[in-house]
């Protein structure tokens, strides 16, 4: 290589290294949580001011949940013989019943805010990614095999199948906002409902295997494995890219979860102990310091203000980000 070019390139590689170790943000702290397991921990929600769920588990041989009473500080952990399988999806119908649902469509709820649970399973089988009742009488699940074929599946309040719809590209799991309105997102898709399931249809966004969503009313913001970050106003109606993770100049992320506490402040976790934050409503991401290797699947805003992580191995943490 000619030396004025390995010149041009020594300082632009400079250049770069800065701009990263500017843009590298610090936590207030960090404080590792005891989850009592080494299980890959999928979710978590926040029931109310104190009580908050984390769930997961080991894939054929255990299901991990994790229940605390004071607000995020403090978990008690169990296992259940009757379904020992990795839960991977969490949805909280309207009635406030908690439903878990994993590997060869088991499913634990509760109807005590995680106090006691009860088994169920749905007989086609398949991994179940997520779903919960809509209404008492309906429950709406989503699952996937490989990423090449998915199905949302239809049971009655037995958990009985009453219809199954098949696709040939891969769901990671449903959120409703209503019973008759909802979304689900995959591969390089999302689609929407407005009758409760009956039809499904595709919205005009696509670009990414879509991982996650966090919806405020019509507001949505959406990640996916590829680092994209979405944006919606109206429902779905018209998406805008705030983040594309197919662009190369861009560090390249995999997404799990996104998070937004108010129309600016936003996070998204991902693989490798990323958390990245945007200040400014998504038009820009900074990446936090590392505080573990062990992929982030799932983040919550806790009722003080501080976030709650979750991922692999056990890893549960709490954030002071201010």
């Amino acid at each position: 290589m000619p030396r004025h070019l390995s010149c041009l390139l020594f300082l632009c590689l400079i250049v770069f290294t800065d701009s990263c170790k500017k843009d590298l943000l610090h936590w207030q702290s960090v404080q590792q949580l005891n989850s009592n397991t080494t299980s890959r921990l999928n979710n978590i929600k926040f029931i109310d001011n104190n009580i908050c769920i984390v769930s997961g588990g080991k894939q054929f041989d255990q299901s991990d949940v994790l229940r605390s009473t004071d607000g995020g500080y403090t978990f008690t952990h169990n296992t259940y013989a009757s379904a020992p399988k990795e839960m991977y999806g969490m949805g909280i119908a309207p009635n406030g019943t908690i439903y878990l649902s994993g590997v060869d469509g088991d499913v634990l709820h509760s109807s005590d805010s995680g106090k006691t649970w009860q088994f169920h399973r749905i007989d086609n089988y398949l991994v179940s990614l997520g779903g919960y009742f809509t209404t008492p009488n309906t429950g709406i699940f989503v699952s996937s095999v490989l990423q090449k074929q998915s199905s949302i599946t239809r049971v009655d309040s037995n958990f009985k199948i009453t219809d199954q719809q098949t696709f040939l590209f891969g769901l990671n799991n449903i959120y409703m906002t209503s019973p008759s309105t909802g979304y689900v997102i995959g591969y390089g898709a999302v689609m929407n409902t407005i009758n409760g399931g009956d039809t499904w249809n595709f919205q005009d966004v696509k670009g990414d295997n879509f991982t996650a969503m966090d919806l405020h009313g019509n507001e949505i913001w959406m990640c996916g494995s590829n680092g994209s970050i979405m944006h919606t106003y109206d429902g779905g109606v018209k998406w805008s890219t705030f983040r594309n993770g197919n662009d190369i100049t861009l560090p390249r992320y995999y997404l799990r979860s996104i998070l937004f506490k108010d129309g600016m402040n936003g996070w998204a976790t991902g693989d490798k102990g990323l958390v990245i934050h945007s200040k400014d409503g998504g038009a820009h991401w900074a990446e936090f310091d590392q505080f573990t290797t062990n992929s982030l699947r799932s983040i919550a805003l806790c009722p003080n203000g501080d976030l709650l992580v979750a991922g692999d191995n056990g890893a549960l943490y709490r954030i002071n980000q201010k």
